[in-house]
This record gives C-alpha cells, structure tokens and sequence, in this order.
C-alpha cells in the first residue's frame, strides 16, 4: 500500500449534498455515492472522521431571519445534523464499514456523547467517526465544528467535499469568468473574503496551521486522490 499523504483526515460535507437534485430531504442513490467515495477513502487505510451539515432539514441561521430564536433555531439546525449523521451512518454499515456517531449533544439512546479520547480510541479501531451536533452551541457554524473536531482528533487534513471544483473569485456557476485557484492562502482567503468556510472556521484553521482541500463530491475518485497527495480541488493552507 502506498504511503498516504494525510492519513488522517475530517470530511466535511454539507447537507444539501445528501439532498441531491432535490435540495431538501434525502436523495438515497446520491448517498448512496458518497457513501461508494467514503469506502474509497477507507480503503486507502486512512482514519476518517465525519461532518456532515444540516441544511438539507433545517437551517438555523435562515429560521432566524424569518424572526425565529436565533438559539432555538441553532438548536434545531444541530438536530438536523443529528438526523444526517443517523442515516449516513446507516448506508455505510450496510457497506460492511464500522462508524460509530458521536454527538456535542447528550443524547445515549441514539449515539455516543463526543469525548476526545474516546474518538481516537475508535480511529486505532479503524471505524469511521461521524461528528454530530456541531459543536453543541449556538452561533457557531458545522464548518466551525468541522475545523474544531480535526485539530482535536490531530487530523492532518480537512477535506471539504461541494458541488464545484474548488475555490473560485467568485461563485462558478453563477460567473462564467471566475477564476480557479489550485492553491490559496488562508490570508487571501479572508481578504478577498472568499465563501469558502466562514470567517471562524478560516481563522481557526490558520492558527493552526490545518490545511484544507475543497473539492467535488461528485467526481468520482476525487476524495481518495487528495487523501494520496495528489493535485485536486483547490488546496487552501
């Protein structure tokens, strides 16, 4: 087996990817894929560990504009979370791989509360670790948990799998002229206030020193390619 470039590594992947062409709910042959890129990346013996947003259930930051609790409503995002992390968890066992979830949030009946060491424990065991619950408070993004979660865990890489190829001036799919970027700085990354995490999460991978790779889901293979070392997607460090 050649030798791994990161051979540990968070996935971050939002929730409307779970959703597919439909943008809410779940899509189950999409899952069903990134399931399929996830075993890829298993079988090249790296660690994973998992975070997968809620936006395809419910969006906290959106429920407050419309005058609801921003609290309550970040709360309801993290559930959201929760639910996402069930059913990944779900398909990959189904495909033979040991996961164990591990929430910010208290609650036994469905999963383990996160404790660090414990997580490790489970990575030395070769499971997939899937972080649920965000960081378990208000106000902070799954993308922030996300980057909180690999620098506890001694991740060597955060991968963030989207719908485009990397990091664009600009949104892709919107401006035909914007330019890629096969590498950036964090520095950049904030001064040109690209959408690529938000603000706390960029700040936090800078401090220390977590390199990120954004990438596309949906290009077969791509995940455990970046794993290996090898060019794809934009990396940001």
């Amino acid at each position: 087996m050649a030798e791994l470039h990161y051979p540990r590594v968070l996935l971050k992947i939002s929730g409307e990817a779970l959703a597919g062409e439909r943008g809410l709910g779940f899509d189950f042959p999409t899952i069903d894929r990134i399931a399929d890129e996830i075993q890829s990346v298993v079988r090249t013996g790296a660690s994973v560990g998992l975070v997968i947003g809620g936006g395809n259930i419910v969006r906290g930051s959106l429920l407050s504009t419309m005058g609801m609790d921003r609290v309550s409503a970040d709360y309801m995002g993290m559930l959201g979370t929760v639910i996402n992390a069930l059913a990944v968890q779900d398909i990959l066992e189904r495909k033979g791989m040991e996961t164990r979830v591990m929430t910010a949030i208290r609650m036994e009946a469905l999963a383990e509360p996160y404790i660090r060491r414990r997580a490790l424990r489970h990575f030395e065991k070769g499971r997939i670790v899937i972080f649920a619950a965000g960081t378990g408070n208000p106000y902070f993004s799954t993308d922030t948990a996300a980057v909180l979660r690999a620098i506890q865990i001694k991740a060597n890489v955060i991968i963030k799998a989207t719908s485009v190829d990397g990091v664009y001036s600009a949104d892709p799919k919107q401006d035909p002229n914007a330019k890629f970027y096969e590498e950036i700085s964090y520095r950049d990354v904030m001064l040109e206030e690209l959408k690529v995490m938000d603000q706390t999460a960029v700040t936090l991978c800078k401090e220390n020193s977590l390199p990120l790779i954004v990438l596309n889901i949906h290009k077969p293979g791509a995940i455990a390619a970046a794993v290996r070392g090898e060019r794809v997607g934009t990396l940001v460090k």
